[in-house]
């Protein structure tokens, strides 16, 4: 029995495009667009350690706390602490700013780490953690003007502005559609091979691309009427041939 299967190929081909394949969500149930504005003052100590360079820079070291509020969806609405550490070259206005920004929500508390990139009085970078639920995870954007003296202000977690935008991911099982048998939306079909070539084949009402990276081995190593069963995915709006494989009628 013949059997071409490539997803390792497949895989490496959607990487080269610019596809992630996001092991991490499988689980994920629903996909909502979030967002919110906030303001953070520091309070409590503020401790700031400064050197020189090798190239004669002064680098700023600053650890402090920050508070304030956030206002916006469910669980980016409440009091906002953020714990920061900002390294920034004070010569040029260029740096860093990490930490961990929290959000107490009504429904409870969202937490989040975040990496910005400083320049000149702006933050901009993204943040990830968890939503209200633990179950619920937060991915977004976050932008604000900044010292490290001043905290944080018109700050935006993603809002689909400059800053970008933000999402929450709900856990859960999320099935994926497709449909077995040779209806026109299906990723699977069984049956003789009504068309083969090095750019795609087709069983039944079922007709998918070839990568170019295994068109040789399809157009050579099968041929029109050899009963076959093939999987494909969607990638860019166009079916694509995952797997073939000869089967017994």
């Amino acid at each position: 029995m013949k059997k071409l299967a490539f997803a390792a190929v497949w895989a490496a081909e959607l990487a080269l495009a610019g596809v992630a394949v996001a092991h991490g969500i499988d689980g994920t149930n629903g996909v909502s667009s979030v967002s919110a504005t906030f303001s953070a003052t520091p309070y409590g100590t503020i401790d700031t350690r400064t050197c020189t360079s090798s190239a004669g820079k002064t680098i700023a070291v600053t650890r402090a706390t920050y508070g304030g509020t956030a206002f916006g969806s469910t669980d980016l609405a409440g009091t906002v602490t953020i714990a920061a550490v900002s390294t920034i070259d004070t010569t040029d206005g260029m740096g860093a700013v990490t930490g961990t920004l929290r959000i107490g929500a009504t429904a409870g508390r969202t937490e989040s780490k975040f990496t910005a990139v400083y320049d000149h009085g702006s933050v901009v970078g993204t943040l990830s953690g968890h939503g209200a639920s633990k179950r619920v995870q937060l991915l977004g954007n976050l932008s604000a003007g900044f010292s490290a003296i001043g905290g944080f202000t018109s700050g935006k977690i993603g809002g689909g502005t400059s800053g970008g935008s933000a999402v929450e991911l709900v856990s859960g099982g999320c099935a994926p559609a497709q449909s077995h048998g040779n209806g026109g939306n299906a990723t699977r079909a069984e049956g003789p091979l009504s068309a083969v070539t090095a750019a795609s084949v087709t069983v039944g009402k079922l007709t998918c691309s070839v990568p170019a990276s295994i068109a040789m081995h399809v157009a050579a190593g099968f041929h029109v009427g050899e009963r076959v069963e093939i999987r494909c995915t969607p990638a860019g709006g166009t079916m694509t041939l995952v797997s073939i494989e000869q089967t017994k009628r």
